[in-house]
């Protein structure tokens, strides 16, 4: 599962060739969710303050998450995203 962010304690990760829905994993602690691109979808459990991190920084790099969807489905690397600021 190849890291593309961290900010905050929270990794951001996607796997390569991963199940239809473009998707990213996020990890905080003993907690994990995972979110879909295009909608915001989240799936999992994540204290507020950490979910509303990732959906900040989800709306500022949907393109590069879009992208890096395209080169996992590809299993090709994947490319860093910046951190939350």
């Amino acid at each position: 599962m190849p890291e593309i962010s961290r900010f905050l304690g929270i990794v951001i990760y996607m796997n390569w060739a991963d199940h239809p829905l473009p998707h990213f994993h996020a990890r905080y602690g003993a907690y994990e969710i995972m979110v879909e691109i295009e909608t915001g979808v989240v799936r999992g459990e994540f204290p507020k303050r950490a979910l509303r991190a990732v959906l900040e920084w989800l709306d500022e790099h949907k393109a590069e998450l879009a992208e890096d969807w395209e080169l996992a489905q590809l299993r090709k690397p994947l490319k860093p995203i910046s951190p939350l600021e």
